[in-house]
């Protein structure tokens, strides 16, 4: 998904060291009588060769620094030499982070949730799209407001799924997502949903006081990839900001499903959503890590 062309080189500037040559995955530039020059017609736009140059001859239009501006995160802007963090904290900070079920009934700062929008913009993308959208719901409110368009749309699903008719029509037809989704789901939502009419006790979000939606523009070779990249990220930075974080995987199922949400929530129809995360000041804390299943690790040497 290379681009057009918006790389400069300054020649009084550039010594004709040739690393930006070396690190430009798409051959945009070469070296001509010692001097780098911009030769190709189109460029992935990755600033790779800015950021390479020992000199600043390089400049890259597409890219600016003030949408990396952040305002409650503390960031040094040079660049961090492979090998040169601690792998044992970052480590710690993954295993750290657990779904968070349990929120204080406290506000996330709005400027918070737009520097953890800005954090799952630093994520990598396939041929650096970067075509992520991040949607922030800031506060209670507007989380109920979501929550209760998906409850809407899991009430028509459960009745529809209750039509065994319906469902082995559908299975016959090579769509079988009801018939799954009555074998593997049914009971659950159905509970959850009696549940939240009686007690009021929210089963999707958790009764957090803020949700992320992130989502792909089209365009992408690999957008799920892309958000859920970029969601993860998001929910890292949001346990060392003091943030406790959860995936709602039904709200995407229901995002994907029913178009009529991403009006509710000013989402553009031909944007996809990919991850709903829900966020707030955790009521919950853990004494230590948790152990996972065992890891399957293969070899293949030719």
């Amino acid at each position: 998904m290379a681009g057009p062309v918006t790389t400069t080189i300054d020649p009084d500037l550039c010594d004709g060291c040739g690393l930006c040559v070396r690190v430009c995955p798409s051959r945009t530039l070469s070296l001509v009588q010692g001097r780098a020059v911009v030769s190709g017609t189109e460029s992935l736009g990755c600033g790779h060769c800015a950021a390479v140059c020992p000199k600043g001859a390089v400049r890259v239009a597409a890219l600016e620094e003030e949408p990396l501006r952040f305002t409650t995160i503390e960031t040094d802007e040079r660049w961090l030499p492979h090998g040169r963090f601690d792998a044992g904290s970052l480590v710690r900070l993954m295993r750290s982070r657990r779904s968070c079920r349990n929120f204080q009934d406290r506000p996330v700062d709005r400027a918070l949730l737009e520097d953890l929008a800005r954090v799952g913009a630093t994520a990598p993308s396939g041929t650096n799209c970067q075509l992520w959208t991040f949607t922030l719901l800031p506060d209670r409110a507007a989380v109920l407001a979501l929550a209760e368009g998906i409850g809407r749309f899991f009430r028509k699903t459960l009745k529809m799924a209750e039509k065994t008719w319906l469902r082995k029509l559908l299975k016959l037809l090579g769509k079988p997502e009801l018939d799954w989704f009555y074998r593997e789901y049914y009971q659950q939502v159905k509970d959850g949903l009696a549940e939240w009419e009686r007690t009021g006790r929210d089963p999707l979000f958790h009764g957090a006081p803020a949700v992320i939606l992130v989502g792909m523009r089209p365009g992408a070779s690999c957008p799920a990839e892309d958000a859920l990249i970029a969601a993860h990220q998001i929910v890292l930075a949001a346990q060392a900001s003091g943030l406790g974080s959860c995936y709602v995987g039904f709200a995407v199922s229901a995002f994907q499903n029913e178009p009529a949400l991403k009006d509710l929530v000013g989402l553009p129809r031909p944007e996809a959503v990919y991850a709903a995360l829900a966020l707030g000041h955790p009521a919950e804390s853990y004494r230590t890590v948790a152990g996972r299943k065992p890891v399957k690790i293969r070899y293949f040497e030719g």
